[in-house]
């Protein structure tokens, strides 16, 4: 049987200590593992947090290995919760606005946008609507610093979702199968 999601967390850097194996999503693993420093991930597409219930700082995760969390360039010390991204097949798109609550200006994206103050001069992203595809968003351009995973779904207002201080200029589709 071919295995569609599978992630292996470690306590220790390079795959050292204790490990917990998950197939799909986890809300709190601090019951498995007292941190996580490394992690394999074996098939599929994971987006990991540094709280439980999916919260806090998010980092994607691609089919691969990560020896050294810190050194991948996560910016938390420790994964307590994960979350499964399924493969999306067909269109993406989303609307993406400049104020909360859909406020200000409003541009609809069918593929990534490395700069939306480029593209649109648009300062700002505060609220979106996801109609199609599983999106990452990012705080600076070109794919740079905090990300957030986006499904589809209305999300009103970024700061509310425990992001204050947070705008997003640039966002990529999540197309590959991992």
């Amino acid at each position: 049987m071919h295995v569609l999601f599978q992630i292996t967390f470690y306590e220790e850097r390079n795959f050292q200590g204790r490990s917990y194996e998950c197939m799909s999503d986890c809300s709190d693993m601090t019951s498995y593992l007292s941190r996580c420093q490394s992690c394999r991930v074996e098939s599929g597409c994971f987006m990991v947090y540094e709280r439980p219930n999916y919260m806090g700082m998010q980092f994607f995760m691609r089919r691969g290995e990560y020896h050294d969390m810190q050194r991948m360039g996560m910016m938390f010390d420790s994964i307590r919760s994960c979350r499964m991204i399924p493969y999306h097949r067909g269109p993406f798109r989303m609307r993406i606005y400049e104020r909360e609550n859909f406020g200000g200006q409003m541009y609809e994206l069918m593929d990534d946008c490395d700069s939306i103050m480029e593209r649109y001069r648009m300062s700002d992203c505060m609220s979106c609507h996801v109609m199609d595809g599983h999106w990452l968003m990012y705080e600076q351009p070109h794919y740079r610093g905090r990300m957030m995973y986006l499904r589809p779904g209305e999300y009103r207002s970024f700061m509310n979702m425990g992001l204050s201080g947070t705008r997003f200029m640039s966002m990529r589709r999540i197309t590959d199968m991992c």
